[in-house]
């Protein structure tokens, strides 16, 4: 067991906010994100925010985080260096995971940190995050209650950078550190080349590819794989697609006369 470094940790933690509606959220977030050692801000916008607007709420101690703040038109773009990603939801659905209190999944992801990028993402205002959005997520977060299940933005952000800040630094705990796990960039990509090889075999078919990629996804998000095992089941997929054409074209090649 080795003592993990707060700073590390707190560097590989970023918040990401899916298009939200008011800049006063963005600037609220990130006044709070500077007073939990979280110094990462990820957006996920078509346009820039009012930067007055920012500014104002974050005040002249974190507007350095709204300068340095990075902008994304793709949330998978924005999610590719994480290897976890936790998403943030009020919502509940049959076609929904088990949502957990921020607590839980902290408790897990304390670990991971030492080794591993870790995004805590957050939907829009009026809306939440979406099935969509949800698929890139290995863990979601949802905040008890005690009546109306939905809180502000900001308030959401508060109470998540509130707990990680309090099991990293006051805990002060002893952990393991876990190995490198594969990036959501990583995962898309060897996501993809699974979907092809199984389509090729015809074990998918494009009425059902979309429920069984899910299933497989769930199935492997559980797994946790490393970034050294995602890119295995990639070669072997590229590798088993690059030999169905050749044999394709060899049986062809035999039937050609002379």
């Amino acid at each position: 067991m080795t003592m993990i470094d707060s700073t590390t940790m707190l560097a590989n933690l970023a918040v990401v906010l899916k298009r939200p509606k008011y800049a006063e959220n963005i600037g609220a977030a990130a006044r709070m994100c500077f007073n939990m050692g979280i110094s990462r801000m990820i957006l996920v916008r078509d346009e820039k925010p009012n930067y007055e607007d920012m500014a104002k709420m974050a005040t002249h101690k974190a507007v350095h985080l709204i300068d340095g703040m990075e902008r994304h038109t793709s949330l998978e773009d924005a999610l590719a260096p994480f290897s976890f990603v936790v998403g943030t939801t009020a919502r509940l659905g049959r076609k929904r995971t088990l949502e957990r209190p921020p607590r839980d999944i902290i408790e897990e992801i304390i670990p991971l940190l030492a080794s591993n990028k870790v995004a805590f993402l957050f939907g829009p205002e009026d809306r939440g995050l979406t099935n969509d959005d949800l698929k890139f997520c290995q863990y979601t977060s949802c905040i008890p209650t005690a009546q109306f299940a939905s809180l502000n933005l900001a308030q959401a952000v508060a109470i998540h950078c509130y707990e990680l800040y309090y099991a990293i630094v006051e805990m002060s705990r002893e952990e393991a550190a876990e190995p490198e796990y594969a990036s959501t960039f990583q995962l898309e990509g060897m996501y993809r080349h699974v979907q092809e090889a199984l389509l090729k075999i015809d074990f998918l078919d494009e009425k059902s590819q979309h429920y069984w990629m899910k299933n497989i996804r769930q199935f492997l998000g559980r797994v946790r794989l490393s970034s050294k095992e995602a890119n295995i089941i990639r070669g072997i997929c590229r590798q088993f697609l690059w030999y169905q054409t050749t044999q394709r074209d060899n049986q062809n090649r035999e039937f050609d006369p002379p």
